[in-house]
């Protein structure tokens, strides 16, 4: 995102666990900045726990640094950037701990009965402690032996879309923006998310299975950290877009490289190292914040 615009005016987006939050984060920062010399204008809320605020132009770091000091300790999500361009036509998210509750590999690993193992490597990979390619084969190597049915049954018993996620997806494919799910997972779980959820389409690794049971080994070439953002750049090119029209989420290392690309990059309940490099942070709403960041009203939500 660019450190200053010099003509589009900024809008801060709130959103709380409850209209009460909301409301007070959106008095306290409103404070804040104008003992600043900035001041806010409200527009009007988006949603029962949304609130909108417009600022003429200025420093969005500075902004933003100022209005999650003014928010601290209130249970809100809050998104600066300029108001012009919010809808973006390209998203990109990660599957895991991301657009569903849990990591498909830990949930496999527990049916070998090797899952702390295998979750103490995710987590540490997640938070950028291990090179990915090597984590996760190391972490597959784990798993060599296990029937291929149990696939199906984590996927069954396992799998959940993160609240909020189906209509996160859904309510972007309507207004026309294409999604992706991309993951440093497996295309087995993939299919059947994207589905799920609504995405156009994904992009994951594979598992080499012979005679019904996982091998042990990862297909090449493995999808990582370069290869999301590959895809990001390749399908904004495919699509005829700006880097800037697209959106990537995500909560682990392996998504920095794509939230630091796309004109939104988003963190969801994510390690510190993407939190502190995302545009704007989810850790208290479900993931239709999302929306309301990128200048959508409730009224537009597309839900079941």
């Amino acid at each position: 995102m660019s450190q200053m615009r010099d003509v589009m005016q900024i809008a801060l987006t709130l959103v709380g666990q409850d209209p009460a939050a909301a409301d007070a984060a959106a008095g306290r920062i409103s404070e804040a900045l104008a003992a600043r010399g900035r001041p806010v204008k409200p527009a009007p809320a988006p949603g029962p726990s949304a609130r909108e605020l417009r600022l003429e132009p200025a420093d969005l770091q500075d902004l933003r640094r100022a209005a999650l000091e003014a928010a601290s300790g209130l249970p809100v999500d809050l998104c600066v950037q300029p108001e012009e361009g919010r809808r973006k036509r390209l998203l990109l998210a990660d599957m895991d701990s991301t657009i569903i509750a849990c990591e498909c590999l830990d949930e496999l690993a527990d049916f070998a009965g090797r899952k702390a193992e295998v979750a103490a490597i995710t987590e540490r990979a997640m938070r950028g402690e291990l090179e990915f390619e090597g984590a996760l084969r190391e972490r597959v190597a784990m798993l060599a032996g296990l029937p291929e049915s149990q696939l199906e049954r984590a996927y069954a018993e396992r799998v959940r879309l993160n609240p909020g996620a189906r209509t996160f997806v859904r309510t972007l494919a309507a207004s026309g923006a294409h999604c992706v799910l991309v993951s440093g997972g497996f295309d087995f779980f993939t299919r059947r998310v994207a589905i799920q959820a609504g995405f156009h389409g994904d992009r994951a690794n594979r598992f080499v299975v012979t005679d019904g049971h996982l091998t042990g080994a990862v297909e090449d070439p493995i999808l990582g950290r370069e290869a999301k953002l590959a895809t990001l750049v390749s399908e904004a090119d495919r699509l005829g877009l700006d880097l800037s029209q697209a959106a990537a989420i995500g909560d682990g290392a392996n998504d920095l490289a794509m939230i630091g690309a796309a004109g939104l990059g988003l963190a969801y309940r994510a390690k510190p190292v993407v939190a502190a490099e995302a545009d704007a942070q989810i850790d208290h709403a479900d993931l239709t914040a999302a929306l309301y960041f990128m200048g959508f009203s409730e009224a537009e939500f597309v839900r079941d």
